[in-house]
């Protein structure tokens, strides 16, 4: 099983921009999908963006689509989420997951490793 440690959250204003990081660690993440979720306070963990480690292919949540991207670095072993654009209504904890699942999922209960999450606040 992969250890998932996320890094970048912080407080930023309405319209700026953040780069979280999740280190992937303890086996290549070759094979494996990437998801972010957020959780924000009192609700249920969501899925934000997601990535194939080997193929590439990315995908998103409706609200963040066109403002985050995802993207990993082989060399680094690192999934990024470049969020663009933010919003009050981003402000939440933001977790990296990662499962040895061949297609996107979305899902919280298909991921077995998480991070331990990074506070994301965006302020009006």
């Amino acid at each position: 099983q992969v250890q998932l440690v996320e890094s970048g959250g912080g407080l930023v204003q309405a319209g700026g921009s953040l780069r979280l990081s999740c280190a992937v660690s303890g086996h290549t993440p070759s094979g494996y999908i990437m998801e972010w979720f957020l959780q924000a306070p009192g609700k249920e963990r969501e899925f934000v963006a997601g990535i194939n480690w080997t193929t590439y292919i990315r995908y998103y949540s409706d609200p963040v689509k066109g403002r985050f991207t995802i993207s990993r670095d082989n060399a680094q072993n690192t999934v990024f989420l470049q969020m663009n654009s933010l919003k009050p209504e981003d402000t939440a904890v933001y977790y990296c997951a990662a499962s040895r699942g061949k297609s996107a999922s979305r899902s919280v209960a298909d991921f077995g490793s998480w991070g331990q999450g990074t506070q994301v606040t965006v302020s009006a």
